[in-house]
């Protein structure tokens, strides 16, 4: 669910400058990784399947990508997607704990999911997130596979994964794992706001089977 859209009607002005902020923070990191790998937009086009105009409009704040665009750049900027996320108070940060009022946010407002990192900061081989998703909230409209596992935990409300275009509505208290391989892709078809815990891996894994 690329591009900007508000699905729960007009905004006053605070949270509409709030989102602002937050488009206008992921596309100076969105520039800024490009040009430190030191890579041209084509070069990222290229390697994501994401077009020239769409990398150029989230560069320049123009629009709000999905957890499936932000998983792609990770990917072809060789960095965790938690370095999309809003920075913590640095008097918070620890090497390997992450402390409830420390956590990093992304807001993707568009989308309706808020992801709250709990893995500190710096690559590794797992990343562990908070997942909050509004009535409607998806990962976007595509699917998305890569190397690696997933797996999670639903913690409140009602979760809908697809994995290669079959749709599982899981409720709370119910889990699930995958190689990320097959095609997935999430959302939240109810009116009531889902919470879930979120593992990825991008590590290869020895037998993605299953």
């Amino acid at each position: 669910m690329d591009g900007r859209g508000d699905t729960n009607g007009t905004k006053d002005a605070p949270a509409v400058e709030a989102d602002d902020a937050v488009d206008q923070r992921l596309g100076e990191t969105v520039r800024l990784l490009r040009q430190r790998a030191g890579l041209s937009i084509q070069d990222v086009a290229n390697k994501t399947g994401l077009s020239n105009g769409m990398i150029s409009q989230l560069e320049r704040a123009r629009a709000m990508p999905s957890i499936r665009t932000l998983r792609l750049l990770s990917i072809a900027l060789d960095v965790p997607i938690s370095y999309f996320f809003e920075t913590s108070d640095p008097g918070d940060v620890q090497r390997y704990i992450v402390r409830k009022n420390a956590r990093r946010l992304l807001r993707l407002t568009a989308s309706g999911v808020v992801k709250e990192a709990l893995t500190p900061d710096g690559k590794g081989q797992l990343e562990l997130y908070e997942l909050t998703l509004n009535p409607g909230a998806s990962s976007g409209t595509d699917f998305l596979q890569h190397t690696g596992e997933k797996a999670g935990y639903i913690l409140s409300g009602s979760l809908r994964l697809w994995l290669d275009n079959q749709a599982h509505l899981l409720e709370a208290g119910d889990s699930f794992r995958f190689p990320s391989i097959v095609p997935h892709m999430f959302d939240n078809p109810t009116q009531q706001v889902a919470r879930a815990i979120w593992v990825t891996t991008l590590l290869q894994t020895d037998s993605p089977a299953g």
